[in-house]
């Protein structure tokens, strides 16, 4: 009960005794008053109505007090509630390891130079790899940026990764030509561990180098530059450095020599998409945007002098170009008779510098 209503209850019950009073001394002195039982009735019946307004005001007011509060109530659990989702909203996207950050209207992840990027396992074909606990780097140009991430991959150079299988195609369909896993076969190397030059240099230490010039020469022209493996080993086998450049980079280059076995330096090449594989996605959307990319590069080598192999291209089913959904290739600079010096691999940077301007139109 109320204030206002105990108030008007104990109001009544003095009305009701005054009035019982009244009645009383009505009787002994009715001529002096001239009021009587009729006239009481009334009063208590007009006091008794007044009350009951009082009290309907009065409760009328506690009501509209109630549902005022009700509803501040219900706006502030409201204020609460979308301060909490959206709290919650950041509290997840910063506690992503995947993402530090996001373009505020694209909502595009930012990466920062320098940035570790690791697989995010909500990529897609994520999912098809066996190895996926290293990370590649990302190396943002000085100035004049082009805003073109050249995914660079230095070929092997995984401990572990010879043990390790991967499906070739991510549908699980067998392999259509030979190579390093022969035609038929479902399931492929997860890295190989590569060839060895007759000198005795690891194809994979000739790979990193080559990354490492090639990537000094593009953030000098303005590309940024995925490494895929930025040291002698990284623990990510050909499908997680696939799933990570289609996600990061705008291109992705592999650096190869050939392990053919030759006692001479056949020259350089790219791996083509054979027919067999051209209506399987995602290789039917992007094949063509790979051998386009890859006789760009080829074209350019050629033009800084470099031995071009018969055509320039030979078609493998590749693990590499089945999984990409952005250009990419798979480059052969050579073979194991392949003259590998410094002074070599700057110029190998500079065809591959050009071929990579002519196909962005630089």
């Amino acid at each position: 009960m109320s204030k206002v209503t105990r108030i008007i209850s104990v109001s009544m019950m003095l009305t009701v005794l005054s009035a019982i009073i009244l009645v009383g001394c009505g009787n002994r002195h009715s001529d002096k008053t001239g009021f009587n039982k009729s006239d009481i009735a009334e009063t208590i019946s007009q006091t008794s109505e007044s009350e009951k307004g009082s009290q309907m005001d009065s409760l009328s007011e506690d009501n509209t007090d109630t549902e005022t509060t009700d509803a501040e109530i219900t706006d502030t659990e409201a204020e609460d509630s979308g301060q909490t989702a959206s709290e919650e909203d950041s509290q997840e996207e910063t506690s992503n390891p995947y993402i530090a950050a996001r373009e505020p209207y694209t909502r595009v992840p930012v990466y920062e130079d320098m940035e570790h990027i690791y697989m995010n396992t909500t990529w897609e074909y994520a999912d098809h790899s066996a190895i996926s606990d290293g990370y590649a780097v990302l190396y943002k140009a000085a100035g004049e940026r082009k805003n073109i991430i050249v995914g660079v991959n230095a070929g092997h150079g995984t401990a572990g990764g010879s043990s390790v299988r991967t499906l070739c195609h991510p549908d699980g369909s067998p392999k259509s030509t030979g190579g390093s896993t022969a035609a038929g076969a479902t399931t492929a190397t997860a890295v190989s561990g590569g060839m060895t030059f007759y000198d005795g240099t690891s194809e994979s230490e000739v790979t990193f180098r080559m990354a490492q010039i090639l990537r000094d020469r593009l953030l000098s022209q303005g590309y940024d530059v995925l490494m895929v493996r930025d040291d002698a080993d990284v623990q990510l086998d050909n499908v997680a450095r696939t799933v990570i450049c289609n996600n990061v980079a705008d291109c992705h280059i592999s650096l190869h020599w050939d392990g053919d076995g030759l006692s001479y330096d056949k020259g350089c090449f790219y791996i083509a998409v054979p027919d067999a594989i051209k209506d399987m996605e995602p290789v039917a959307t992007h094949w063509q945007q790979h051998n386009v990319l890859g006789a760009s590069l080829v074209n350019g080598l050629g033009d800084v002098g470099m031995k071009i192999h018969g055509s320039g291209s030979m078609a493998i089913d590749l693990t590499q170009t089945s999984y990409s959904t952005i250009p990419s290739v798979d480059m052969e600079l050579g073979n194991a008779s392949s003259d590998h010096s410094d002074e070599t691999l700057e110029n190998i940077a500079d065809g591959l510098m050009a071929g990579i301007n002519a196909y962005y139109g630089y």
